[in-house]
Protein backbone atom coordinates (compact mmCIF):
# COMPACT_ATOMS: atom_id res chain seq x y z
CA UNK A 1 0.00 0.00 0.00
CA UNK A 2 1.44 3.21 -1.30
CA UNK A 3 1.13 5.73 2.05
CA UNK A 4 1.70 9.40 0.79
CA UNK A 5 1.19 12.27 3.53
CA UNK A 6 2.89 15.31 3.06
CA UNK A 7 5.39 15.55 6.21
CA UNK A 8 7.20 19.26 6.70
CA UNK A 9 9.86 19.19 9.63
CA UNK A 10 11.78 23.31 9.62
CA UNK A 11 11.63 26.41 10.63
CA UNK A 12 8.64 27.73 8.77
CA UNK A 13 5.94 25.08 9.22
CA UNK A 14 3.02 27.75 9.89
CA UNK A 15 4.10 29.52 5.92
CA UNK A 16 4.22 25.76 4.85
CA UNK A 17 0.95 24.88 6.44
CA UNK A 18 -0.81 28.19 4.61
CA UNK A 19 0.42 27.59 1.56
CA UNK A 20 -0.43 23.87 1.58
CA UNK A 21 -4.17 25.08 2.55
CA UNK A 22 -4.37 27.60 -0.27
CA UNK A 23 -2.48 24.99 -2.69
CA UNK A 24 -5.58 22.59 -1.37
CA UNK A 25 -8.24 25.42 -1.09
CA UNK A 26 -8.95 24.90 2.52
CA UNK A 27 -10.59 27.57 4.31
CA UNK A 28 -12.63 26.67 7.32
CA UNK A 29 -10.71 25.02 10.44
CA UNK A 30 -11.22 23.87 13.95
CA UNK A 31 -8.20 23.98 15.74
CA UNK A 32 -7.97 21.59 19.01
CA UNK A 33 -5.33 22.46 21.40
CA UNK A 34 -4.88 22.15 25.28
CA UNK A 35 -3.63 24.59 27.91
CA UNK A 36 -0.14 24.22 27.39
CA UNK A 37 0.35 23.78 23.19
CA UNK A 38 -1.88 26.84 22.66
CA UNK A 39 0.17 29.48 23.91
CA UNK A 40 3.38 26.91 22.60
CA UNK A 41 2.19 27.32 19.41
CA UNK A 42 -1.70 27.25 18.61
CA UNK A 43 -2.02 30.53 18.60
CA UNK A 44 0.60 31.16 16.56
CA UNK A 45 -0.81 29.22 13.96
CA UNK A 46 -4.50 30.85 14.40
CA UNK A 47 -3.73 34.45 14.15
CA UNK A 48 -1.76 33.43 11.08
CA UNK A 49 -5.01 31.62 9.12
CA UNK A 50 -6.90 34.65 10.46
CA UNK A 51 -4.68 37.24 8.90
CA UNK A 52 -4.62 35.28 5.50
CA UNK A 53 -8.89 35.14 5.36
CA UNK A 54 -9.30 31.63 6.83
CA UNK A 55 -11.86 31.13 9.15
CA UNK A 56 -10.85 29.52 12.53
CA UNK A 57 -12.99 28.03 15.27
CA UNK A 58 -10.77 27.16 18.46
CA UNK A 59 -11.08 24.23 20.72
CA UNK A 60 -9.28 24.73 24.05
CA UNK A 61 -9.20 22.16 26.64
CA UNK A 62 -8.98 22.51 29.62
CA UNK A 63 -7.63 19.96 32.61
CA UNK A 64 -4.93 18.72 34.80
CA UNK A 65 -5.16 15.54 33.27
CA UNK A 66 -6.24 15.60 29.57
CA UNK A 67 -6.84 11.97 28.25
CA UNK A 68 -8.13 10.91 25.17
CA UNK A 69 -11.77 9.63 26.10
CA UNK A 70 -15.44 10.33 25.61
CA UNK A 71 -15.25 13.38 28.01
CA UNK A 72 -12.93 15.63 26.16
CA UNK A 73 -13.86 14.41 22.49
CA UNK A 74 -17.42 15.48 23.79
CA UNK A 75 -15.89 19.18 24.38
CA UNK A 76 -14.48 18.84 20.38
CA UNK A 77 -17.93 17.15 19.12
CA UNK A 78 -20.16 19.36 20.32
CA UNK A 79 -18.13 22.43 18.51
CA UNK A 80 -18.78 20.86 15.15
CA UNK A 81 -20.94 22.64 12.96
CA UNK A 82 -22.47 22.12 9.10
CA UNK A 83 -19.31 23.87 7.27
CA UNK A 84 -16.86 21.43 5.85
CA UNK A 85 -13.86 22.40 8.33
CA UNK A 86 -10.54 20.39 8.47
CA UNK A 87 -9.49 20.07 11.97
CA UNK A 88 -5.80 21.14 13.11
CA UNK A 89 -4.36 18.66 16.12
CA UNK A 90 -2.07 21.50 17.95
CA UNK A 91 0.01 19.21 20.55
CA UNK A 92 1.31 15.22 20.85
CA UNK A 93 -0.46 12.00 21.28
CA UNK A 94 -3.37 12.60 23.54
CA UNK A 95 -4.35 16.17 21.11
CA UNK A 96 -4.14 14.15 17.88
CA UNK A 97 -6.10 10.66 19.05
CA UNK A 98 -8.76 13.35 20.22
CA UNK A 99 -8.73 14.99 16.72
CA UNK A 100 -8.67 12.01 14.55
CA UNK A 101 -11.30 10.53 16.03
CA UNK A 102 -13.96 13.47 16.29
CA UNK A 103 -12.89 14.29 12.55
CA UNK A 104 -13.44 10.67 11.14
CA UNK A 105 -17.16 10.57 12.39
CA UNK A 106 -17.12 14.14 11.76
CA UNK A 107 -16.34 12.84 8.11
CA UNK A 108 -13.63 15.87 7.86
CA UNK A 109 -9.92 15.59 7.49
CA UNK A 110 -7.42 17.00 10.13
CA UNK A 111 -3.95 18.23 9.94
CA UNK A 112 -1.45 17.20 12.70
CA UNK A 113 1.06 20.16 13.98
CA UNK A 114 2.95 18.22 16.29
CA UNK A 115 4.43 20.25 19.85
CA UNK A 116 6.68 17.68 21.00
CA UNK A 117 8.81 14.26 19.47
CA UNK A 118 7.00 12.10 22.17
CA UNK A 119 4.76 9.65 20.12
CA UNK A 120 4.75 7.67 17.12
CA UNK A 121 1.20 7.49 16.51
CA UNK A 122 0.88 10.98 14.65
CA UNK A 123 0.67 9.04 11.39
CA UNK A 124 -1.61 6.23 12.82
CA UNK A 125 -5.00 5.10 11.65
CA UNK A 126 -6.46 4.56 14.77
CA UNK A 127 -6.32 6.29 17.88
CA UNK A 128 -5.74 5.26 20.99
CA UNK A 129 -8.47 5.76 23.09
CA UNK A 130 -10.25 5.54 26.51
CA UNK A 131 -13.75 4.08 26.36
CA UNK A 132 -15.69 3.34 29.10
CA UNK A 133 -12.63 2.91 31.37
CA UNK A 134 -10.60 0.38 28.87
CA UNK A 135 -7.74 1.23 26.69
CA UNK A 136 -8.74 0.46 23.05
CA UNK A 137 -6.84 1.31 19.47
CA UNK A 138 -10.10 2.95 18.07
CA UNK A 139 -10.68 3.34 14.05
CA UNK A 140 -10.18 6.62 12.88
CA UNK A 141 -7.66 8.03 10.09
CA UNK A 142 -4.32 9.45 9.44
CA UNK A 143 -3.41 12.87 8.95
CA UNK A 144 -3.61 14.38 5.07
CA UNK A 145 -0.56 16.04 6.11
CA UNK A 146 1.94 17.23 9.38
CA UNK A 147 3.88 20.60 9.83
CA UNK A 148 6.22 20.72 12.40
CA UNK A 149 8.70 23.57 13.97
CA UNK A 150 11.86 22.69 14.39
CA UNK A 151 11.94 25.18 17.38
CA UNK A 152 8.91 24.08 18.84
CA UNK A 153 10.22 20.23 19.02
CA UNK A 154 13.63 21.56 20.54
CA UNK A 155 11.77 23.45 23.01
CA UNK A 156 9.55 20.73 24.56
CA UNK A 157 9.69 19.21 27.86
CA UNK A 158 12.58 16.77 28.40
CA UNK A 159 10.46 14.45 29.49
CA UNK A 160 8.12 14.63 26.26
CA UNK A 161 11.81 13.86 24.68
CA UNK A 162 12.72 11.46 26.58
CA UNK A 163 9.44 9.70 26.07
CA UNK A 164 9.44 10.04 22.61
CA UNK A 165 13.11 7.84 22.71
CA UNK A 166 11.78 5.49 24.74
CA UNK A 167 8.78 4.72 22.30
CA UNK A 168 11.37 4.28 19.93
CA UNK A 169 12.93 2.02 22.01
CA UNK A 170 10.45 -0.24 22.25
CA UNK A 171 10.75 -1.06 18.63
CA UNK A 172 13.69 -3.60 19.66
CA UNK A 173 11.43 -5.95 21.53
CA UNK A 174 8.47 -5.24 19.41
CA UNK A 175 10.18 -6.29 16.60
CA UNK A 176 11.31 -9.24 18.49
CA UNK A 177 8.04 -9.60 19.77
CA UNK A 178 6.32 -9.42 16.05
CA UNK A 179 8.96 -12.22 14.76
CA UNK A 180 8.27 -14.63 17.56
CA UNK A 181 3.93 -14.02 17.10
CA UNK A 182 4.35 -14.71 13.31
CA UNK A 183 6.57 -18.09 13.73
CA UNK A 184 4.69 -19.00 16.64
CA UNK A 185 1.06 -18.26 16.66
CA UNK A 186 1.08 -17.70 12.76
CA UNK A 187 0.28 -13.53 12.76
CA UNK A 188 0.69 -12.03 9.81
CA UNK A 189 4.34 -10.12 8.94
CA UNK A 190 6.20 -8.12 6.41
CA UNK A 191 9.76 -8.20 6.31
CA UNK A 192 10.28 -4.63 3.99
CA UNK A 193 8.01 -3.09 7.10
CA UNK A 194 10.34 -5.52 9.68
CA UNK A 195 13.21 -3.54 8.05
CA UNK A 196 11.95 0.22 7.71
CA UNK A 197 10.97 -0.04 11.45
CA UNK A 198 14.43 -0.98 12.13
CA UNK A 199 16.01 1.28 10.19
CA UNK A 200 13.68 3.95 11.69
CA UNK A 201 15.04 3.01 15.28
CA UNK A 202 18.69 2.80 14.02
CA UNK A 203 18.55 6.34 13.23
CA UNK A 204 17.56 7.61 16.83
CA UNK A 205 20.09 5.44 18.77
CA UNK A 206 22.52 6.80 16.09
CA UNK A 207 21.13 10.13 17.37
CA UNK A 208 21.01 9.35 21.21
CA UNK A 209 24.00 11.90 22.26
CA UNK A 210 22.10 14.86 20.28
CA UNK A 211 18.44 13.90 21.48
CA UNK A 212 20.03 14.13 24.86
CA UNK A 213 21.10 17.66 24.66
CA UNK A 214 18.04 18.92 22.30
CA UNK A 215 20.00 20.07 19.19
CA UNK A 216 18.15 19.85 15.88
CA UNK A 217 20.14 17.20 14.47
CA UNK A 218 18.65 15.40 16.83
CA UNK A 219 15.54 16.07 17.31
CA UNK A 220 14.63 15.77 13.86
CA UNK A 221 15.95 13.02 13.64
CA UNK A 222 13.87 11.74 16.44
CA UNK A 223 10.61 13.01 14.90
CA UNK A 224 11.82 11.20 11.56
CA UNK A 225 11.72 7.85 13.30
CA UNK A 226 8.72 8.65 15.32
CA UNK A 227 6.96 9.54 12.39
CA UNK A 228 8.33 6.71 10.16
CA UNK A 229 7.02 4.16 12.51
CA UNK A 230 3.91 5.32 12.60
CA UNK A 231 3.89 5.24 8.60
CA UNK A 232 5.06 1.51 9.18
CA UNK A 233 2.54 0.71 11.55
CA UNK A 234 -0.38 2.63 8.81
CA UNK A 235 1.36 0.41 5.98
CA UNK A 236 0.94 -2.69 7.59
CA UNK A 237 -2.63 -1.91 9.22
CA UNK A 238 -2.05 -2.37 12.51
CA UNK A 239 0.61 -1.39 15.67
CA UNK A 240 2.19 -4.83 15.36
CA UNK A 241 5.25 -3.53 13.98
CA UNK A 242 5.80 -0.90 16.53
CA UNK A 243 4.36 -2.56 19.67
CA UNK A 244 4.36 -5.59 21.75
CA UNK A 245 5.00 -6.73 25.08
CA UNK A 246 6.51 -3.36 26.08
CA UNK A 247 3.34 -1.34 25.12
CA UNK A 248 1.20 -4.08 26.73
CA UNK A 249 2.93 -3.54 30.10
CA UNK A 250 2.15 0.39 29.23
CA UNK A 251 -1.73 -0.05 28.38
CA UNK A 252 -2.03 -1.77 31.08
CA UNK A 253 -0.27 0.03 33.23
CA UNK A 254 -2.39 3.27 31.95
CA UNK A 255 -5.44 1.39 32.77
CA UNK A 256 -4.38 0.79 36.34
CA UNK A 257 -3.71 4.47 36.85
CA UNK A 258 -7.01 5.20 35.44
CA UNK A 259 -9.45 3.25 37.84
CA UNK A 260 -7.02 4.43 40.89
CA UNK A 261 -8.10 8.16 39.91
CA UNK A 262 -3.96 8.50 39.76
CA UNK A 263 -2.22 11.06 37.49
CA UNK A 264 -1.16 9.65 34.21
CA UNK A 265 2.08 8.82 33.69
CA UNK A 266 4.00 9.83 29.45
CA UNK A 267 3.31 6.81 27.18
CA UNK A 268 6.98 6.43 26.38
CA UNK A 269 8.13 6.65 29.64
CA UNK A 270 6.41 3.31 30.73
CA UNK A 271 7.27 1.72 27.22
CA UNK A 272 11.14 2.78 27.95
CA UNK A 273 11.11 1.26 31.05
CA UNK A 274 9.00 -1.81 29.88
CA UNK A 275 11.73 -2.03 27.14
CA UNK A 276 14.31 -2.82 29.46
CA UNK A 277 12.16 -5.14 31.31
CA UNK A 278 11.19 -7.08 28.42
CA UNK A 279 15.10 -7.09 27.26
CA UNK A 280 15.94 -8.92 31.02
CA UNK A 281 13.28 -11.79 29.68
CA UNK A 282 15.01 -11.85 26.26
CA UNK A 283 18.29 -12.49 28.36
CA UNK A 284 17.39 -15.08 30.12
CA UNK A 285 16.04 -16.47 27.17
CA UNK A 286 19.38 -16.65 25.46
CA UNK A 287 20.49 -18.39 28.45
CA UNK A 288 18.78 -21.02 27.74
CA UNK A 289 19.92 -24.15 25.49
CA UNK A 290 17.53 -26.73 23.08
CA UNK A 291 17.36 -29.61 25.34
CA UNK A 292 16.71 -27.36 28.63
CA UNK A 293 13.98 -26.28 26.18
CA UNK A 294 12.82 -30.05 26.04
CA UNK A 295 13.27 -30.88 29.44
CA UNK A 296 11.26 -27.96 30.36
CA UNK A 297 7.95 -28.00 28.02
CA UNK A 298 8.36 -31.95 28.83
CA UNK A 299 6.39 -30.54 32.17
CA UNK A 300 4.64 -27.74 30.88
CA UNK A 301 0.87 -28.41 30.60
CA UNK A 302 -1.63 -26.16 29.35
CA UNK A 303 -3.00 -23.44 31.40
CA UNK A 304 -6.25 -24.17 33.05
CA UNK A 305 -8.68 -21.87 31.85
CA UNK A 306 -10.18 -21.66 35.35
CA UNK A 307 -7.10 -20.37 36.78
CA UNK A 308 -6.36 -17.91 33.84
CA UNK A 309 -9.92 -16.39 33.89
CA UNK A 310 -9.34 -15.82 38.04
CA UNK A 311 -5.77 -14.90 37.20
CA UNK A 312 -7.54 -11.77 34.52
CA UNK A 313 -10.51 -10.73 37.21
CA UNK A 314 -8.14 -10.02 39.85
CA UNK A 315 -5.48 -8.06 37.21
CA UNK A 316 -8.23 -6.49 35.24
CA UNK A 317 -11.73 -5.80 37.42
CA UNK A 318 -13.99 -3.64 35.33
CA UNK A 319 -13.14 -4.47 32.08
CA UNK A 320 -12.60 -8.63 32.68
CA UNK A 321 -15.18 -9.72 30.09
CA UNK A 322 -13.78 -7.61 27.40
CA UNK A 323 -9.93 -9.14 27.91
CA UNK A 324 -11.77 -12.95 28.81
CA UNK A 325 -12.80 -12.43 25.12
CA UNK A 326 -9.34 -11.29 23.62
CA UNK A 327 -7.70 -13.85 25.13
CA UNK A 328 -10.28 -16.85 23.77
CA UNK A 329 -8.13 -17.91 21.34
CA UNK A 330 -5.50 -18.86 24.03
CA UNK A 331 -7.72 -19.87 26.96
CA UNK A 332 -9.83 -22.13 24.56
CA UNK A 333 -7.05 -24.32 22.66
CA UNK A 334 -7.41 -27.57 22.37
CA UNK A 335 -5.11 -30.06 23.97
CA UNK A 336 -3.67 -31.00 20.63
CA UNK A 337 -3.04 -27.62 19.40
CA UNK A 338 -0.57 -27.09 22.69
CA UNK A 339 1.24 -29.63 21.81
CA UNK A 340 1.90 -28.51 18.03
CA UNK A 341 2.39 -24.61 20.06
CA UNK A 342 5.30 -26.60 22.60
CA UNK A 343 6.73 -28.67 19.22
CA UNK A 344 7.04 -25.72 17.37
CA UNK A 345 8.99 -24.25 19.84
CA UNK A 346 11.19 -27.00 20.11
CA UNK A 347 10.88 -27.63 15.67
CA UNK A 348 12.33 -23.77 15.73
CA UNK A 349 14.49 -23.14 19.11
CA UNK A 350 17.44 -22.33 16.75
CA UNK A 351 15.20 -19.13 14.98
CA UNK A 352 14.08 -18.15 18.28
CA UNK A 353 17.82 -17.10 19.83
CA UNK A 354 18.47 -15.77 16.74
CA UNK A 355 15.59 -13.24 17.04
CA UNK A 356 16.12 -12.83 20.81
CA UNK A 357 19.63 -11.73 19.83
CA UNK A 358 18.05 -8.82 18.62
CA UNK A 359 17.47 -7.72 21.56
CA UNK A 360 20.42 -5.59 22.96
CA UNK A 361 20.78 -6.09 26.73
CA UNK A 362 18.99 -4.36 29.43
CA UNK A 363 22.62 -2.55 30.48
CA UNK A 364 22.76 -1.31 26.97
CA UNK A 365 18.83 -0.03 26.56
CA UNK A 366 19.20 1.09 30.38
CA UNK A 367 22.33 3.41 29.28
CA UNK A 368 20.47 4.86 25.79
CA UNK A 369 17.61 6.21 27.65
CA UNK A 370 19.35 7.65 30.69
CA UNK A 371 21.51 9.57 27.96
CA UNK A 372 18.29 11.84 26.74
CA UNK A 373 17.18 11.90 30.20
CA UNK A 374 15.17 9.18 30.54
CA UNK A 375 14.03 7.09 34.04
CA UNK A 376 14.83 3.33 34.18
CA UNK A 377 13.37 2.70 37.69
CA UNK A 378 10.27 2.05 38.52
CA UNK A 379 10.23 5.01 41.16
CA UNK A 380 11.38 7.38 38.89
CA UNK A 381 8.33 7.74 37.35
CA UNK A 382 5.96 7.14 39.93
CA UNK A 383 5.27 3.67 40.39
CA UNK A 384 5.96 0.80 42.91
CA UNK A 385 7.88 -2.47 41.82
CA UNK A 386 4.89 -4.25 43.06
CA UNK A 387 2.78 -2.52 40.28
CA UNK A 388 5.93 -3.15 37.53
CA UNK A 389 5.61 -6.82 38.42
CA UNK A 390 1.97 -7.76 38.22
CA UNK A 391 1.96 -5.65 34.93
CA UNK A 392 4.69 -7.99 33.92
CA UNK A 393 3.22 -11.09 34.91
CA UNK A 394 -0.48 -10.17 33.35
CA UNK A 395 -0.25 -7.63 30.63
CA UNK A 396 -0.13 -10.22 28.31
CA UNK A 397 -3.85 -10.85 28.79
CA UNK A 398 -4.49 -7.57 27.11
CA UNK A 399 -3.83 -8.30 23.41
CA UNK A 400 -4.61 -11.85 21.29
CA UNK A 401 -1.28 -11.17 19.93
CA UNK A 402 2.17 -13.77 21.06
CA UNK A 403 4.91 -11.90 22.62
CA UNK A 404 7.84 -13.41 24.85
CA UNK A 405 5.42 -13.16 28.05
CA UNK A 406 3.19 -15.75 26.18
CA UNK A 407 6.52 -18.10 25.49
CA UNK A 408 7.52 -17.65 29.03
CA UNK A 409 4.44 -19.26 30.56
CA UNK A 410 4.81 -21.98 28.42
CA UNK A 411 8.46 -22.64 29.13
CA UNK A 412 7.99 -21.64 32.85
CA UNK A 413 10.49 -19.28 32.68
Amino acid sequence: MEINIPVYIGSDAIDNLIRYCAAHQLDQFTLVADHNTYPVLGQAVAQSLTTHGLNVDTVVLSGQDIIADEHYCMQVLVRADRANRTYLAVGSGTITDITRFVSHRTKSSFISIPTAPSVDGYTSPSASMVIARLKQTVIAQPPIAIFADLATLCAAPRPMIAAGFGDMLGKYTSLADWKLGHLLWAEPYSESVAQRVQRALQGCVDHSTAIGQSAEVGIRGLMDGLLDSGLCMLEFGNSRPAAGAEHYVSHYLEMKLLWENRPAILHGAKVGLATILVAKRYEQLRQLTRQQVIDRLKFSTQPDRAQETQRIRAAYGPIVDQVIKEQSPFLDMSADAYDQLKQRIVDHWTDIQAIAAMVPAAQVLSGLLREVGGRITPGAIGLSDEEIALALDCSHYFRNRFTIFKLNRILGV
